[in-house]
């Protein structure tokens, strides 16, 4: 018997040429350059939004966009899609918009329409008030398409710009950014690199070499751990990819949907009133001697948990993000086991950043203190460590979340109000027993203030600098003279600090402190 198959119809053949067309899509620049991709160790754009969002929830948008270039042959080459991937989905079930750069179309260079795809998924991020990250692995500007290129660049400039502190906007950094390719990244929140297969920079080793004779490699000039390290520029830095994809996922976690809206809260079986009793024993008798602050935020913070942002630049200071009760808060602390914890300039600058960051997004601010002072000497003045510690104070000052603020040790001179002081408008400032508040140490204090007496009589300075000192600690190496005039509202047992702090930030959840009316601020750049 012979089987006799029915043509299909006008509307079969455009469905069957719409499966093709997005299956062609899909495809990108091809299978040989996929797998020059993977050779690399790296993703596709496709693959690594399949790890970033929920399974199932990606809607993509522009699929089937094109270039419109006709110069230097252009005419004869097109790709659905253009060279990046946009869309929306879901993380842990909350929409996130997102484009991924695909390295194998055109070396995911940027054209015009590629601009124009990337900011009709950051106008619907923004107009949605969801979350924007971008994946970026391009090979910078398209040539070919001249200023036309450079003005998409800028149209995304400009949504960076309008959309800041009004949606969480990430990039992950998955190849190479260079050019002007950098400043969308460097305008976004947080920037996320991976180690050996990711760099950025604005002119590559080649401009370099022929500018300023300096011979250099790209992971040298513009790896993941120079700008984890050094320039503070990448905020984290991941081992591979999949290592970079839960850790976006891990942060997306810790923030709001928008500046309207705060973090979800993430239930936890960790007792609000859980006591750590090795507190009690963290601060060692010798005030000058380390310990290491890390130990103090994972004994108060829900299971033990700190996502923390930029650990390998500016050491000396501690930021990220941690659940307390539940609900997120940003984590400011000092370290006094890197450079005793002293504030320098980009410490001042790092966790400024945070804090505003914080402040914009509703993330309540809880601050450990054990800070000796700012650091000096000609590199840091001449670096201007003033303005640069001004941002900091500024940062503080103009944040209107609940701000905690917790003093473990010392507290010394200006860097004792940059760290949320009661009078930047800290709502609850609590010290523990062992906490020194002054301008200075003590040895320091009395050098300054019986100079003449110790000079004038050599034979008993050593007697009188004790004595001298001793009364010094007894008024100022404790919380109290502090405590007396209402700067420090409580001293508390180190052991009850976590249910303290919670307790706090409960009382704090309606807080309602508005700005004076102004156009923008003019905070110290």
């Amino acid at each position: 018997m012979t089987t006799v198959f029915a043509p299909m119809s006008l509307q079969e053949k455009k469905i069957e040429r719409l499966v093709e067309r997005r299956a062609s899509a899909r495809l990108g620049g091809g299978e040989k350059r996929i797998e020059a991709q993977h050779a690399k160790g790296k993703l596709t754009a496709r693959e690594r939004l399949g790890k970033l969002l929920d399974a199932g929830s990606f809607e993509e948008f522009d699929m089937f966009v094109r270039h419109r270039c006709t110069d230097f042959g252009m005419d004869a080459q097109h790709f659905d899609g253009d060279g990046v991937v946009t869309g929306c989905g879901t993380i842990d079930g909350r929409p996130v918009y997102v484009f991924a750069q695909d390295f194998t179309v055109s070396g995911g260079s940027l054209s015009k329409t590629m601009a124009e795809k990337i900011c009709k998924v950051m106008d619907m991020a923004l107009r949605a008030g969801a979350p924007l990250i971008g994946l970026n692995d391009s090979g910078g500007a398209r040539i070919q398409e001249g200023v036309d290129a450079l003005a998409g660049y800028a149209e995304i400039f400009e949504r960076n710009i309008l959309s800041s502190g009004v949606i969480p906007q990430i990039s992950a950094i998955m190849g190479p950014c260079a050019g002007g390719a950098v400043y969308s990244p460097a305008l976004t929140d947080f920037t996320l690199m991976v180690k050996d297969t990711s760099y950025m920079f604005l002119t590559g080793p080649q401009v370099v070499k022929s500018v300023t004779g300096e011979t250099v490699t790209q992971e040298e000039l513009g790896g993941a751990s120079v700008h984890s390290a050094k320039s503070g520029v990448a905020h984290f830095s991941a081992a591979n990819e999949d290592e970079a994809i839960a850790t976006l996922r891990e942060l997306i976690g810790y923030l709001p949907q928008n500046n309207l809206s705060e973090a979800p809260a993430v239930p936890t079986e960790d007792p609000v009133s859980r006591v750590e009793d090795a507190l009690n024993e963290v601060i060692p008798d010798n005030p000058n001697k380390a310990y290491d602050m890390y130990g103090v935020i994972g004994s108060i913070v829900d299971d033990g948990k700190f996502l923390e942002v930029q650990r390998q630049f500016a050491r000396n200071i501690i930021v990220g993000f941690a659940h307390m009760g539940g609900r997120s808060v940003g984590i400011v602390a000092n370290q006094p086991a890197v450079l005793a914890g002293v504030l320098d300039i980009n410490a001042s600058r790092k966790a400024a950043r945070f804090v505003r960051f914080c402040d914009a997004f509703n993330i309540p601010l809880v601050t450990l203190v054990d800070v000796p002072g700012f650091l000096c000497g000609t590199q840091q003045e001449y670096g201007a460590i003033i303005t640069n510690g001004a941002k900091l104070l500024y940062a503080y000052g103009e944040a209107t979340v609940p701000k905690v603020t917790v003093t473990l040790r010392k507290s010394y001179g200006g860097a004792h109000i940059v760290m949320s002081c009661k009078q930047l408008r800290g709502d609850i400032n609590y010290a523990w027993p062992s906490a020194q508040i002054a301008v200075m140490g003590a040895e320091g204090a009395i050098n300054v203030l019986y100079a003449k007496e110790l000079k004038a009589d050599p034979a008993r300075a050593e007697e009188v600098f004790a004595e001298k000192k001793t009364e010094y600690e007894e008024l100022f190496s404790n919380p109290y003279r502090a405590a007396e005039r209402g700067y420090i509202d409580d001293v508390i047992e180190p052991r009850n600090t976590r249910f303290r702090v919670i307790r706090a930030l409960e009382f704090l959840q309606g807080k309602h402190q508005e700005l004076p009316a102004k156009k923008h601020d003019n905070l110290p750049l």
